[in-house]
């Protein structure tokens, strides 16, 4: 790596957790990505890259039936993808202490690339584990709730009431990737977790895949 013997460094994974000899059994396993930096908080000089590979979930297949509702109860189905964009930005920003920001916008400037929906919130931010968690389709909040690093750690699930900004309105369940894959062709995620420097951004796309 053109280290000089009198040179320091640390090795750390892409969450800036240095590997020392006892966790590196627990962080270094195959298919990890680790960055070799001066310092943990050094600031990266350009973009790095990291390739997520996964499996479909077994929910896939036993809980499908559950998105018969379109179908069966004839409603338009684009209110509902819209909620489960929302209802991320509304679990990110539950612990916010100050004033909780969620914007929609509807992009269809050509000159910006192709027309896209967009939301973005102030909330806590993702790291790169909870982004490739979130990535992995039918892996819900509720079924990773025991995973420290879940998208949404800590996330209670509120009493049933009428569907309000306050409800799990998510409680049709279409899932985030579904509700992207419903409305457009590719996912974008770009986010900064509030405890680190770095930006993560996570792409899905039919092109890609």
């Amino acid at each position: 790596f053109g280290i000089a013997s009198d040179e320091n460094f640390v090795i750390t994974t892409t969450n800036r957790k240095e590997i020392t000899e006892d966790n590196f059994s627990e962080l270094v396993q195959d298919g990890v990505t680790l960055y070799l930096l001066q310092s943990v908080d050094q600031m990266l000089p350009l973009a790095t890259k990291e390739r997520i590979d996964f499996l479909p979930h077994y929910d896939t297949l036993v809980k499908s039936g559950m998105y018969e509702y379109y179908a069966s109860e004839g409603q338009n189905p684009l209110p509902f993808a819209l909620a489960e964009l929302i209802d991320n930005s509304l679990s990110a920003t539950s612990r916010n202490t100050g004033i909780r920001s969620i914007q929609i916008k509807l992009l269809f400037d050509d000159s910006q690339g192709k027309p896209a929906v967009a939301v973005i919130d102030n909330g806590s931010g993702m790291t790169s584990k909870q982004l490739n968690n979130w990535a992995v389709y039918r892996l819900s909040k509720f079924t990773r709730q025991g995973d420290f690093e879940s998208d949404h750690s800590g996330y209670v699930r509120p009493l049933p009431v009428p569907r309000s900004l306050n409800s799990d309105i998510s409680y049709f369940g279409v899932g985030g990737k579904q509700a992207v894959f419903f409305v457009g062709q590719s996912a974008r995620m770009i986010s900064k977790p509030a405890t680190s420097q770095d930006v993560h951004e996570l792409v899905l796309s039919k092109e890609d895949f």
